[in-house]
């Protein structure tokens, strides 16, 4: 039978938000996938922009290849938190990074489910 247990983001600090330093490829450190292909993350972001200006955020989910790893979108000007990603499933010890168009403006905020076979 299998098994979910919540975890924090491999690249956040006892929970808190991740700072979104990088500017272009490869970008921050958000979370490192369960290794193998037994087991899945089931990874939950939320970003915020917290400049005066709106700036496009792009996740790099899994690799950095376009558009097939890509998410990307424009978060508006302090909106509060946005769903950026939905519980997409990744594994294998694979990143997911993020870059901003505008340096230490961006936080990403999350969670892990990790679901073990």
């Amino acid at each position: 039978m299998a098994t979910m247990t919540k975890r924090l983001l491999s690249g956040s600090t006892n929970g808190k938000a991740i700072k979104v330093v990088a500017t272009t490829s490869a970008g921050t450190a958000i979370h490192t996938a369960v290794s193998g292909t037994n087991d899945m993350d089931e990874i939950w972001l939320w970003a915020m922009n917290t400049d005066g200006s709106n700036r496009k955020l792009t996740i790099e989910f899994g690799g950095t290849g376009s558009p097939d790893d890509l998410i990307e979108l424009e978060l508006t000007s302090e909106a509060g938190l946005v769903q950026v990603v939905p519980g997409l499933l990744l594994q294998n010890g694979l990143h997911v990074k993020a870059f901003a168009a505008s340096a230490n403006v961006v936080t990403i905020y999350g969670f892990v489910n990790r679901i073990t076979a």
